[in-house]
């Protein structure tokens, strides 16, 4: 199995996730507050053309950057459990603008 598909699950995974909560208004308004801060940042980072491969090199290095920007801008304290979820949330949300995307 190629790198990029092992990323997509990983992704596709996160999604199903953040989904999950969505039995807990609260806790689901919170992960969708750290989602939407990841994807600005991922935009910043990315920009509007790239491929699945830029994607998953990104993905590589997001936690750090990912904990920087949730530590500044995130509104609620315990956003570092949620970590794993919303970056992964992200990158799935995110791939789908790769210029090689396909379901």
């Amino acid at each position: 199995m190629s790198q990029i598909a092992v990323a997509r699950q990983e992704w596709e995974e996160g999604s199903r996730r953040l989904e999950a909560t969505r039995d807990d208004p609260r806790r689901y308004r919170q992960l969708l507050e750290r989602l939407d801060l990841v994807l600005d940042e991922l935009r910043k980072r990315i920009g509007q053309t790239y491929t699945l491969g830029d994607l998953v090199g990104a993905y590589d290095q997001s936690e750090h950057w990912a904990r920087e920007v949730l530590e500044a801008r995130a509104e609620t304290p315990r956003w570092p459990r949620d970590l794993t979820i919303v970056l992964a949330a992200a990158f799935d949300a995110y791939q789908r603008g790769a210029i090689d995307y396909e379901p």
